[in-house]
């Protein structure tokens, strides 16, 4: 990854520098056709599935990329915090308190939507193209500073909107999908809020010089290609219509 801007002269300011990371959501994968022809009604039934079948890789990935930024992380208060994301998707069932999860929450996406639990969970839908951005992700958090992999997890400061879009369109484009299936996306919008406090804490106090502001937006950028890179995939494999 290369530097976006040039790194001469001195650091931002941490408002100016949540800007700068924020004006990178025009990049989000929200803009993207796949996405766009998802939210606007237009998705055949088959699209949709796909859709699911493959952001599944990347559902199983996030507990195991947050696993490797604990693993790398010596700060005990800062895993503390961290490991909420892994029980968010993976689930737990302490002192009597169950939550089946979000990976659960996604399955029964898959399911409202006409797929079967073992064709999700085997991955026989899953497109090369989505596995290797999805691999590329969880290589980049195992090899990295921690802080740079909690750099790369806030494209949640964008993910809020395209949840929300999807609970206010997807119910009156796709009505055939069970509301309940769309548990997921309610989950996430107040989840991916509370995830980027932690992470721009994180990013904005680590990354205070010129160069290192100018590092994140690069790791964010590269966060950003994986996500655009997955639909682009899906938009060959199943098409978009417009």
């Amino acid at each position: 990854m290369t530097a976006i801007l040039s790194d001469s002269g001195s650091a931002w300011s941490r408002t100016e520098f949540e800007a700068r990371l924020r004006e990178q959501g025009k990049a989000y994968h929200i803009h993207h056709p796949f996405n766009v022809m998802l939210n606007t009604g237009k998705a055949t039934p088959e699209q949709i599935r796909g859709w699911v079948a493959n952001r599944f890789s990347y559902q199983i990935a996030i507990p195991v990329k947050d696993a490797a930024v604990m693993s790398n992380c010596p700060d005990r208060e800062i895993r503390r915090g961290w490991i909420q994301r892994m029980l968010d998707h993976d689930g737990y069932e302490i002192g009597g308190v169950k939550d089946e999860g979000g990976i659960e929450a996604w399955i029964r996406l898959g399911i409202a939507c006409g797929l079967t639990r073992e064709e999700i969970t085997d991955g026989r839908h899953i497109i090369p193209a989505v596995q290797f951005a999805v691999d590329a992700y969880i290589n980049f958090a195992r090899q990295r500073p921690w802080q740079e992999s909690v750099c790369s997890s806030l494209t949640e400061l964008f993910a809020p909107e395209i949840h929300k879009q999807r609970l206010a369109t997807w119910p009156e484009h796709y009505p055939w999908i069970e509301s309940t299936g769309l548990q997921y996306f309610r989950n996430r919008v107040t989840q991916a809020r509370r995830d980027v406090e932690q992470g721009l804490e994180v990013t904005l106090g680590y990354f205070n010089t010129k160069p290192l502001q100018l590092r994140a937006l690069d790791i964010l950028k590269f966060k950003l290609d994986v996500l655009w890179a997955m639909n682009d995939a899906m938009a060959t494999r199943y098409g978009v219509n417009t």
